[in-house]
């Protein structure tokens, strides 16, 4: 008599595969994190007045406990009054717009989705350059988050008064609000800009981080982590909003009502996050892609590793734009748009052969 031997039974692909996926998550978690705080001290340090490590760490203990630094005044005033905050606001930023892109491609089912696709972009500069040829600057923050919130509001409006409160409405109606708005912005600057006006004009809708100090961190860094609280809270809604409207309420989940206050708390950040740096394009549209394609859809993961990405993605483009070119500086979008354009290209090639 035979006695068969064991059979050596395959893992089915279904546990192998969130498996691989967690480890991915994980790993990928971990390596941005050493990427963020490795990035943030590298970019503090290039420059043309170049700074170490440990003269960082005695500006920050100083500066944070009172102690002596033992730096010179101009030295620290570098570090602290100037790159610190600059990197910090740019980690803040950077952050923010890809954890915006990533929940309006899913709330809008649209790949192409990224945090202006409401209109935000358009109202925040309507309000900077409306200020910018009044001559007050110093009220750009506040002008262009307020134009922001305008924007929201025309939009949401308009997708009300159309009867509809469909992703496809409020999509439609926002690039409606944006053309009004664009041209609106178009015509100020037509009509007031002045050689002097038109460059601070143009470098602010370039995006810029040219001006951050330590109330730019405030800001952005206040806005990055209330609004990312709940929007980090709705990974799961969100996994159930990209199968489609009628199967997130057979689940239970009232759509509309998640819908538009997802939309808002986006704006709210996105408004808030332009304020500060201008209209930077391509980083909340490439990274949740590329995100997306190491650790998978799932927002729990999405979310935070998009954020983690786009914090170091910016940092390291506004070095680039800082310091390649010293002592002239390029706009940080413009950089963004020449690294995310090739980017996003190789990233359709990619889809396109799964596909195949």
């Amino acid at each position: 008599m035979s006695v068969a031997a064991p059979l050596r039974t395959a893992a089915p692909a279904a546990v192998v595969r969130p498996a691989r996926r967690r480890g991915r998550a994980a790993s990928a978690t971990a390596v941005l994190l050493l990427a963020l705080a490795g990035s943030v001290v590298a970019a503090v340090a290039i420059g043309p007045a170049d700074i170490t490590p440990s003269e960082l760490l005695a500006s920050a203990w100083s500066h944070l406990t009172g102690a002596a630094s033992g730096l010179s005044p101009i030295r620290d005033a570098i570090v602290w009054e100037g790159r610190v905050p600059r990197v910090l606001t740019a980690a803040a930023v950077g952050g923010g717009l890809a954890l915006c892109g990533a929940v309006m491609q899913a709330l809008t089912r649209n790949p192409l989705a990224d945090p202006y696709l409401l209109g935000l972009s358009s109202g925040a500069s309507t309000g900077a350059v409306i200020v910018i040829v009044l001559g007050a600057a110093v009220a750009l923050p506040f002008a262009a988050f307020a134009g922001a919130l305008l924007a929201l509001a025309l939009t949401l409006g308009l997708a009300r008064a159309a009867g509809a409160s469909s992703a496809t409405a409020v999509v439609l109606a926002g690039l409606a609000v944006s053309a009004v708005l664009g041209a609106l912005t178009s015509l100020v600057i037509f009509w007031r800009a002045t050689t002097d006006s038109y460059r601070e004009i143009l470098s602010w809708l370039l995006g810029s981080l040219g001006g951050a100090d330590w109330s730019s961190v405030a800001l952005a860094g206040t806005a990055a982590l209330v609004c990312a609280v709940p929007l980090l809270a709705a990974a799961r809604p969100l996994d159930s909003l990209v199968l489609g409207d009628t199967a997130a309420e057979a689940l239970g989940l009232p759509v509309t009502r998640l819908r538009v206050l997802l939309f808002v708390c986006t704006a709210l950040l996105t408004g808030a996050l332009v304020a500060v740096s201008g209209s930077i394009g391509f980083v909340g549209l490439i990274l949740p892609h590329a995100v997306r394609a190491v650790v998978g859809s799932r927002h729990r993961v999405l979310l935070p590793v998009s954020f983690l990405a786009g914090a170091v993605f910016l940092i390291w483009a506004d070095t680039i734009a800082r310091t390649v070119f010293d002592p002239r500086e390029l706009p940080v979008g413009i950089v963004t748009a020449l690294i995310g354009g090739p980017v996003f290209a190789a990233l359709m090639l990619r889809m396109r052969k799964a596909r195949a």
